[in-house]
């Protein structure tokens, strides 16, 4: 039996499609084996967001060629889509697969007439449908993802994705529903809700519908326990979303909301369509109906133009914010955005000084808002894995807060 391993880099919609590679390679006979494993097929998902993350996808292409030079290696995702060509001179690439021909890799390693390198690398911006391959397994995991959305059309001015993943486009409510009860039936008890703009559901379809109709009908028409949302833009978090978050048995009260500065100069360069004012808003609405969500944010440090009293603008801003946590991003000039034009670039050094920062007043909100859970009583849906450190179980509270559990049953 021939044996494939995969290795994911980025965000759930590209763990979603490999999940969805895997299962297909199951269904044609393909024995999945952990990268680090000998293997005849090595297939590398890629994400092209930062040059780390560039940097990344690359030392995988020759840790998998290092352990098999004979190898089929097949890399796909963002980066793939992007900058084909060079990814097709690491050694040992035979096929270069973009992120609009993804549901032909099973098919390719399949054929075993495979001469010399082919790079399969569709134009995204003509791209109409958006794919959603059946997944039931999430091997190590207890929380499933599903992929309701793709591609954006945003263009922050940051931002490669809307180039590598097309228009925003949306998998019909219908076929939300069978793959979620593909999912429950496979054994799911969280599933979250994923889609590169996953605010821009069904704007796209006919007829015309919206994320928070599909939420509803999730609860109406689904046996799922504890649904989640992966991230979702300010702008699209509606006041009907916040009701439906508070008066749902299966939404969990846990939003991540992209921010990304507090300094209103730097957003309206960010081409992001917000104030801080209004990023307040929302993030009051949701703490007023749901006092005891858990909100998480991204922050960028040291995009184009951002002085130091910019800086502390947006820090003041973030240190006020009723938050649970940070993601924080050190801007990453992407070739091709507009961002790259912007006067006023911001020295690696100082990147990482204002990174630094923002992680540590991060922590710092994490922290409190942990510390004030300290004696409620939470719902935990507990994971197959212990904690390394302690030997405890582990889990998650609905409103997202790490808990280690000493023993306990898997419900």
């Amino acid at each position: 039996m021939n044996k494939a391993a995969i290795a994911t880099l980025g965000c759930k919609v590209n763990h979603y499609e490999s999940a969805g590679i895997m299962e297909a390679l199951t269904r044609r006979g393909f024995s999945i084996v952990p990268f680090d494993s000998p293997a005849d097929v090595f297939i590398v998902d890629t994400c092209t967001v930062t040059k780390k993350s560039d940097f990344q996808s690359r030392q995988l292409i020759r840790r998998a060629y290092r352990k098999n030079p004979a190898a089929l290696i097949v890399v796909t995702g963002c980066y793939a889509q992007i900058a084909p060509a060079v990814l097709a001179e690491e050694p040992g690439v035979t096929l270069v697969v973009g992120t609009g021909a993804k549901d032909m890799i099973p098919d390719l390693v399949s054929d075993e007439c495979i001469d010399g390198q082919r790079l399969i690398v569709p134009d995204v911006a003509s791209l109409t449908q958006c794919s959603c391959p059946p997944v039931t397994r999430f091997e190590g995991q207890t929380r499933a993802y599903l992929k309701v959305q793709d591609g954006c059309d945003s263009f922050c001015s940051y931002c490669i994705v809307p180039y590598a993943r097309g228009p925003s486009r949306s998998v019909p409510v219908d076929d939300v529903l069978a793959r979620l009860r593909e999912l429950v039936e496979a054994g799911s008890r969280e599933v979250v809700l994923t889609g590169i703009h996953l605010g821009a559901y069904g704007r796209d379809l006919m007829p015309q519908t919206d994320l928070c109709t599909l939420l509803k009908r999730i609860e109406q028409e689904t046996k799922l326990e504890r649904l989640r949302l992966s991230s979702i833009e300010p702008a699209d978090l509606t006041d009907d979303i916040i009701s439906f978050m508070r008066d749902s048995a299966i939404l969990c009260r846990h939003l991540h909301i992209p921010l990304q500065s507090g300094d209103d100069e730097i957003l309206r360069a960010m081409n992001r369509h917000y104030t801080s004012g209004e990023f307040r808003e929302r993030i009051e609405a949701v703490l007023q109906s749901v006092p005891e969500a858990g909100i998480g944010i991204d922050v960028m440090a040291g995009f184009p133009g951002e002085s130091a009293r910019a800086f502390e603008t947006s820090l003041t801003f973030l240190e006020s914010l009723p938050v649970a946590y940070f993601h924080v991003f050190p801007y990453s000039k992407r070739p091709g955005t507009a961002a790259v034009a912007l006067p006023g670039h911001v020295a690696e050094t100082v990147i990482k000084e204002r990174a630094a920062l923002l992680r540590g007043l991060g922590n710092a909100k994490r922290h409190g808002f942990n510390n004030r859970a300290v004696g409620s009583m939470q719902s935990v849906l507990v994971e197959d894995t212990r904690d390394g450190s302690t030997g405890y179980m582990r889990g998650f509270s609905e409103n997202y807060i790490p808990i280690l559990i000493e023993d306990a049953p898997h419900n």
